[in-house]
């Protein structure tokens, strides 16, 4: 195997200052006008445990409803405590990870996924073009499975990718036709926040709360754009210069804020300058993102406007850690992310089952490695693999009690982000 995950002390001494009281609501994201630093954004660290800005909006939780319609409770730390000592090792390790589901409904394999494997987390995988009231239908099938034997009574953050252009999984009568990313970035930003505030509407109308969007990636330039696969090619960069990035990726997420979905930008540090996808090549890549590099903005002005979500590329980045890919990077994770930028929220991984990049590592593997390396939830969008990767996870966490501690860290994070969405029992 080309790159071992270098996972030792200082991990676990490290997951109390990560995972510390503090953790951004669901989906609050602050007012304040994006800014691009003078200064790398290396060099801008939020102080411990703020997670937001002060003036952070706290959208209403329309779309993120427990399967009881629970409202947010006043305590969400000392009631997810509580959730949480009371849940098996199984189950907390469900709450870390996000499965896939046909986007018409769960199949077998998400069935087993959600009851069995205990896993409190889905991702509406393909496309439909059959309309709100069929994704309805569907997310409240997928919620059914939110038992207390299952998940502790727990809602769900039921996710998909909404992000617009070609990558639109849900379309049909009750749902915008969304355009491109290269498309809103040539909108004014308040005229885009209000566009995305209505996308946001029409996700929580059929309860989902969580879109893995926006892509706050940097493309170099628009010659530059179609030999970049996994985004220039599709239109899903907002421009080319982090300052456009920002402007319009942070209108996306307060939009869909004022509407009570939560976003996850991505794909941290940058999947811009790449040219293969890591759905699909391996090797993949980015040989000039630096620590300090100014493509990184971007990401830094969401973490100030309060993002409480951001999700992480499979791809490697030599100038920042030359043995390991940016998933299963300390360095990334904790040094640049939680450190540098002051990032107290989710860390999510992009896809570990799938991903043509990671096929040299086994499953069993890849999450418990994102984990030990300072992730939060693991996103698995082959269901029929999740066992595998789940199976690493309890194993590695009975097999040892450092790793187990990190697990419960992740798994309360996962309960406070959820009771402040409304998504704990009473």
């Amino acid at each position: 195997m080309r790159f071992a995950l270098a996972a030792g002390v200082l991990l676990v001494a490290a997951v109390v200052l990560i995972f510390a009281p503090g953790l951004v609501s669901g989906s609050s994201v602050s007012d304040g006008a994006a800014t691009s630093p003078a200064a790398p954004p290396a060099q801008t660290t939020a102080a411990p445990g703020s997670g937001a800005d002060p003036a952070a909006v706290s959208p209403t939780a329309e779309g993120a409803s427990a399967p009881s319609s629970a409202a947010p409770l006043s305590d969400p730390q000392g009631r997810a405590q509580q959730i949480l000592g009371a849940m098996s090792l199984e189950q907390r390790v469900g709450q870390i990870m996000m499965v896939s589901s046909p986007v018409a409904g769960p199949d077998q394999a998400a069935t087993d996924a959600m009851t069995r494997l205990h896993i409190g987390n889905v991702f509406l995988k393909g496309r439909t073009t059959a309309g709100a009231g069929a994704v309805g239908s569907a997310v409240k099938a997928v919620r059914a499975h939110a038992t207390q034997d299952a998940m502790a009574g727990v809602g769900q953050y039921i996710s998909t990718d909404q992000e617009g252009g070609q990558i639109q999984i849900l379309t049909g009568p009750g749902f915008s036709a969304i355009p491109p990313a290269l498309a809103q970035g040539a909108m004014d930003p308040a005229a885009l926040r209000g566009a995305a505030a209505q996308w946001g509407r029409e996700l929580a109308s059929v309860g989902v709360n969580l879109d893995l969007a926006p892509v706050l990636d940097t493309v170099p330039s628009a010659s530059f754009a179609p030999q970049n696969t996994p985004i220039g090619k599709y239109e899903r960069e907002f421009g080319f210069a982090p300052s456009s990035v920002s402007d319009h990726g942070l209108a996306v997420m307060r939009g869909l804020a004022d509407a009570g979905v939560a976003t996850t930008p991505k794909h941290f540090p940058g999947l811009g300058r790449v040219t293969a996808n890591t759905d699909f090549g391996t090797d993949v890549t980015d040989s000039t993102t630096n620590r300090g590099d100014p493509y990184l903005a971007p990401f830094a002005d969401a973490v100030r406007a309060g993002a409480s979500w951001t999700m992480i590329s499979n791809a490697l980045y030599p100038a920042i850690d030359p043995n390991h890919y940016a998933v299963f990077s300390s360095t990334v994770i904790q040094g640049m992310l939680r450190g540098d930028l002051g990032f107290r929220g989710i860390v999510i991984s992009d896809d570990v089952c799938d991903a043509a990049q990671l096929s040299g590592f086994a499953l069993e593997h890849r999450g418990a490695d994102f984990l030990a390396a300072g992730g939060t939830m693991v996103l698995c969008t082959n269901q029929t693999l999740v066992p595998r990767v789940w199976q690493g996870i309890v194993d590695r966490a009975k097999g040892d009690p450092g790793f187990a501690r990190t697990v419960d860290a992740a798994a309360l994070a996962v309960l406070e982000a959820k009771g402040k969405s409304g998504l704990l029992p009473h």
